[in-house]
């Protein structure tokens, strides 16, 4: 028997979720933050990173913004086989809920066509990205997505025979290059395989990751590569907000996907230290 899920459902999920994204700091991003804070020894580094952390507590008690940047809304969807949406279509009950956050909650809209820039009112259409799975769940994930990082997001479509190294190269350039003007600590996403526009979205949907302990117990090789690179991050001196010391990245998160034997793309997904996500399941 197919599950039957209403647009408005849909609407008022995501009007919450963009709410909580631009109101509440992730509870892995804000554990992190908190753990930076203590063990941070560069003074200036320190007095930021207090100053991050009151951000977030005013933001959550008075309800306003994390960052003045409400960003554009990325959303992943994982539709199960088994639900039926009644009394609209997805996309639209999506775009409707975002278009009431953002008038309701009063965010900045920042949404406009690429050539004429004239903005689009309601800061959509949302960039949604939909799976079909197995089951009869409805599962939501989104982000707000600022674009100081994401101006500092790069690909590259690497040689197959490319080392490990190079690679790491790679995802280290990016985040120097990135430097202050992407609001640092940051949380870096990062996609390997499948085609050009594939690792891109990788890159994008490892961001809304929860951050890893990086003292926890290694289990595989990607989370050996994202420790190295955490480690070699927080080596650059570049520091909360640029102003130095030891806390540049918070996390690294990496997705990976089979790729073409003749290719091996790899996409880099800076985001800030307000890295703002939310998810449901309906």
């Amino acid at each position: 028997m197919m599950k039957r899920v209403f647009a408005k459902e849909i609407s008022e999920a995501i009007f919450q979720l963009v709410l909580k994204a631009n109101f509440v700091l992730r509870k892995d991003v804000l554990k992190t933050l908190q753990s930076a804070y203590f063990q941070e020894k560069d003074f200036r580094a320190k007095r930021m990173l207090k100053i991050l952390l009151e951000n977030a507590s005013i933001s959550r008690r008075e309800k306003i913004p994390l960052c003045q940047d409400t960003g554009m809304v990325v959303v992943f969807v994982e539709k199960g086989e088994e639900v039926r949406i009644v009394n609209g279509s997805l996309n639209e009950a999506i775009n409707k809920g975002i278009r009431k956050a953002y008038r309701e909650g009063y965010l900045r809209s920042s949404v406009c066509t690429p050539l004429s820039r004239v903005n689009t009112q309601g800061n959509t259409p949302a960039v949604i990205y939909t799976r079909i799975v197995k089951g009869d769940k409805l599962r939501l994930k989104l982000c707000v997505k600022g674009f100081g990082a994401e101006n500092r997001s790069q690909i590259k479509m690497f040689a197959p025979t490319a080392s490990e190294k190079e690679i790491k190269d790679f995802i280290l350039k990016v985040v120097k290059e990135a430097g202050p003007d992407a609001c640092p600590p940051f949380v870096v996403g990062v996609g390997i395989g499948g085609t050009f526009d594939k690792a891109a979205i990788l890159a994008k949907e490892a961001t809304l990751r929860e951050i890893r302990n990086p003292k926890s117990k290694i289990q595989n090789k990607i989370q050996r590569l994202e420790n190295e690179l955490l480690r070699e991050i927080n080596k650059l001196n570049i520091g909360p907000m640029g102003l130095g010391g030891e806390t540049t990245c918070l996390g690294v998160n990496i997705l990976t996907f089979p790729t073409h034997i003749a290719g091996l793309p790899v996409a880099v997904n800076i985001s800030c230290h307000a890295t703002r996500s939310a998810k449901k399941v309906l």
